[in-house]
């Protein structure tokens, strides 16, 4: 057995193997001891003497995590995170532990059974006694690695069918998007699909990657919401996350060409992610060209949930500004802009289902945002006048004022979503704010500013101090 694991391997078109739950990873492995009928696993044999899993990869390496007491914690994850494992990973890894603890027992557990059975559950010992003659069902596929390739597609558009962006990331695997999406989301850690790189890109790629990594992922997103430090991408330990960030990585870079195509050398993909990083740095860091977007009023619902058409549409809107140069006159009315997005939510997402879903809609939010500066600024901040005349245009005139997305509440507890809810809005109200556009300020992006400049005289005491976002600081006030 031993000979055979040593041989396994994952192909690099394969999906991630973290989109199970601990309670299925579990119920897989009940399933195994109890003898129940599990799927068939398909191997490809290469010529090299490998066998790479083409479907069945979450139950093997559910049976494996077991087998070594490793859910994404233990010494083989170690070694492939270099030791610095996520926090989330962490959680996730001991949660999974406990639960197949109480559930089933250790994999050492049944080993002890084999010769001190008095030392152990009687459970583990009759189910330690059958342990040796359950097998799991292997099929093979014959041919090259194009074959092995098409049989995983032809397998994963079938019943489970892959999501569409999902797919794309698989099949940009060695394209620059698609490695600098997973570098960014395993911030740099982990398998390296950017190994066989030159050194000195391999080393810009894992720095950058980092770097974009925390901007997106920190601090950590958890439920129910009971501060205002939230991260702009959500949750990074999730099974949306790859594909946040990978539409993401397109978008920024949608005028490099270089980014579909085959990275040879890593320097498509470095190219990638300066482009990622000076984004991601504009909308929320603690870099002098940031505007400090606060997550909690551009990328997230009142309940706390992460409004990824609203994050897409943003990024647009404010590389859009960018482009043309207009991010002074957006600091302008942005106090406004940003009480319209609070007191405006459900006009985005009726934007959203009129134009039923994101890609279709997205145009028509960003359309939306720059309407509401163009009024703001026309109209001198007024913000019920242009809003009135955002909500009069041929495009927008579907979005009914009146609509109330409340939920319906029945139960006599407070849900999750009812105390980010309450939180959120309180918090808002009392949130920081920068002394200068008088907008929020949000943990990630706080610049301490000389009210009287140093080179006017002013000096570093408190009372000379004031707290801004980056870009006021730099930008505006110089």
């Amino acid at each position: 057995m031993i000979f055979f694991y040593s041989t396994l391997r994952k192909p690099d078109f394969q999906r991630e193997t973290n989109e199970w739950t601990p309670e299925k990873v579990c119920e897989l492995i009940k399933s195994f001891i109890n003898g129940e009928l599990i799927p068939a696993v398909i191997l490809w044999r290469s010529k090299g003497g490998y066998n790479f899993v083409i479907d069945g990869s979450h139950r093997v390496s559910s049976l494996i995590a077991w087998i070594n007491n490793d859910y994404g914690d233990g010494p083989i994850s170690k070694l492939a995170f270099d030791g610095l494992i996520p926090e989330e990973q962490i959680e996730i890894a001991n949660k999974t532990r406990k639960l197949i603890e109480k559930e089933i027992g250790n994999y050492s557990d049944f080993q002890l059974a084999i010769k001190y059975p008095e030392k152990v559950r009687n459970d583990i010992v009759v189910n330690a006694k059958n342990l040796g003659a359950i097998a799991v069902q292997l099929q093979w596929v014959e041919g090259d690695a194009d074959v092995a390739e098409a049989s995983f597609f032809k397998i994963n558009q079938q019943a489970a069918k892959i999501d569409p962006t999902e797919l794309k990331l698989i099949q940009s695997r060695k394209k620059a998007n698609g490695i600098a999406s997973r570098a960014i989301i395993k911030g740099g850690k982990g398998h390296q699909y950017w190994s066989k790189f030159n050194q000195e890109n391999i080393t810009n790629i894992v720095k950058l990657s980092d770097e974009i990594n925390k901007v997106f992922f920190l601090p950590k997103l958890r439920n129910p919401v009971k501060t205002l430090d939230l991260p702009i991408g959500g949750k990074g330990y999730s099974s949306q996350s790859p594909l946040l960030i990978f539409e993401y990585v397109n978008l920024v870079n949608k005028n490099n060409a270089n980014i579909t195509k085959d990275d040879l050398d890593g320097s498509y993909t470095f190219e990638a992610l300066k482009r990622s990083r000076k984004i991601a740095y504009l909308i929320n860091a603690n870099h002098i060209s940031s505007l400090g977007l606060h997550p909690a009023v551009y990328f997230y619902s009142k309940t706390g949930r992460h409004k990824t058409a609203s994050f897409f549409a943003i990024t647009d809107f404010v590389m859009e500004l960018e482009t043309k140069s207009k991010l002074k006159d957006f600091i302008k009315i942005r106090e406004k802009f940003e009480d319209i997005l609070i007191d405006y939510d459900f006009a985005v997402q009726q934007i959203l289902r009129h134009y039923r879903g994101s890609t279709n809609a997205l145009p028509h939010i960003k359309n939306f945002y720059l309407s509401l500066m163009d009024e703001l600024l026309r109209n001198k901040n007024d913000k019920e006048l242009s809003v009135k005349n955002v909500l009069g245009k041929e495009e927008f005139k579907f979005v009914k004022i009146s609509e109330s997305d409340d939920i319906l509440i029945t139960s006599s507890n407070f849900s999750d979503e009812t105390k980010s809810s309450v939180f959120i809005t309180e918090a808002l109200n009392n949130a920081l704010r920068c002394k200068i556009c008088n907008a929020r300020i949000h943990t990630n992006s706080i610049s301490f500013d000389h009210k009287q400049r140093k080179e006017d005289g002013g000096i570093g005491e408190a009372d000379n101090a004031q707290l801004t976002h980056p870009y006021c600081n730099s930008a505006i006030k110089n």
